[in-house]
């Protein structure tokens, strides 16, 4: 049983006003706004161009949650899973031996929307191909990790099926990210429509769910887990944060290639059943809406922390070619020294000076602005390298793991 069941857990840091700058600082955000202020980002800034403006943070998914809710009480899951294992290519009919109610769904929903632009979507996989180095390690190690200290999404993890497993778990999320990223990602031959239509599934699986668990209630903040809001926190904890490292690390972007791999998220949130009048329409809508809903909600949690030890020890276990410090420090590097503090991950300065130094230099090298093989560049390329593998089919065979509906909570919980 997890030391945390029973227990009332409280946050454990009230940031002020100065914490959240310096942590926007340390992000490399340009700013930041009042944490307490009411939702203010203008839908003219999104993909529809207008909008109710509604609180996304009090808009789910009904359709899909209603199906799935039904599917969950009548103890239909494991049929659903069965279904849809073999469901896997965009081009791949919808599954029999499904409920009626949920075939209509997916018949409608594994299509892409109007204002999807298959040229630019190309180009993104195109983009995603040339810069995966760097998404590997932006995505695993900043984006994973800073996961672990958004409050609501630690707690929905941890307290669900998934947080009992962290290393499946993991795994499931490398699927969505793998087949957003790939070559074919949006073709027929392709996967993305299909898998981002079972996390679809699953996250309506999950908001029935944890309203049960008495220990997710007594943490939780929100009645129902999930919302629009927090998918868009997710997507800017990877997606916009990776844009902003690329050009922090001075990675080469032309303007047609951001705009592609906005595209692709624009596209992913969609899917995910996003409404298009919180989508983003260019990068600087994308940062301006973080700047309001991510960094200024980031704090430790005991669930978080946990969740971060156990994500950087199964990655540890894995042949990385480096020490359990050196990851530490490539996070605090990622998200500055606050969340390495929450978080209590031990120092090690000699790796931090190496990768200060070396990283920006491993990355020159890559992008040909050096003409010779500066020092570390293979302890980094066998590093980046095993990491993309850590968690693809846990390790293994080089096939991602299949995402399946949950049917209860964490165990005893």
């Amino acid at each position: 049983m997890p030391n945390l069941v029973g227990k009332q857990v409280e946050h454990v840091v009230d940031m002020n006003r100065r914490g959240v700058l310096t942590l926007g600082a340390a992000l490399g955000l340009a700013s930041v706004v009042n944490p307490s202020a009411a939702w203010s980002w203008s839908p003219a800034a999104s993909v529809a161009g207008s909008g109710a403006g509604v609180d996304p943070q009090w808009v789910w998914d009904d359709d899909i949650d209603r199906i799935m809710a039904s599917v969950v009480d009548k103890g239909q899951v494991a049929a659903v899973n069965n279904a849809i294992g073999p469901w896997v290519n965009n081009n791949h009919p919808i599954p029999t031996g499904l409920p009626p109610e949920l075939a209509g769904f997916l018949q409608d929903n594994t299509k892409l929307p109007s204002w999807a632009d298959m040229t630019k979507l190309r180009r993104a996989a195109d983009f995603n191909r040339r810069k995966d180095t760097y998404l590997f390690v932006i995505y695993g190690i900043g984006g994973g990790i800073m996961s672990t200290v958004i409050p609501r999404e630690a707690r929905s993890v941890y307290w669900s099926k998934g947080g009992a497993d962290m290393q499946d778990r993991a795994a499931k999320t490398f699927t969505f990210g793998y087949d957003l990223s790939d070559l074919n990602a949006f073709e027929p031959s392709g996967q993305f429509l299909v898998t981002s239509n079972k996390t679809r599934m699953v996250h309506a699986a999950v908001r029935h769910l944890l309203p049960q668990s008495p220990y997710w209630q007594a943490v939780a903040e929100e009645e129902i887990p999930i919302s629009n809001a927090d998918i868009l926190v997710t997507f800017h904890s990877t997606g916009t944060f990776a844009h902003k490292k690329l050009k922090d690390w001075g990675v080469p972007m032309s303007t047609a290639d951001q705009d592609a791999f906005l595209h692709s998220w624009q596209v992913a949130l969609h899917m995910l059943g996003v409404r298009d009048e919180y989508i983003p329409a260019t990068w600087a809508a994308a940062h301006a809406q973080s700047a309001q809903v991510l960094t200024p909600i980031l704090a430790p949690t005991p669930e978080g922390k946990a969740l971060a030890e156990v994500l950087l020890g199964l990655t540890a276990q894995v042949d990385l070619g480096v020490t359990r410090g050196f990851l530490n420090e490539f996070v605090r590097y990622q998200l500055g020294n606050d969340i390495g503090d929450w978080l209590g991950l031990k120092r090690d300065y000699v790796s931090a000076a190496l990768i200060r130094t070396a990283w920006p230099t491993y990355i020159a090298f890559r992008e040909g602005l050096l003409p010779l093989v500066p020092a570390n560049f293979y302890l980094f390329d066998q590093f980046v390298r095993a990491l993309a593998m850590a968690f693809l089919n846990k390790g293994g065979s080089g096939t991602t793991t299949p995402i399946t509906i949950p049917d209860t909570n964490r165990p005893g919980a």
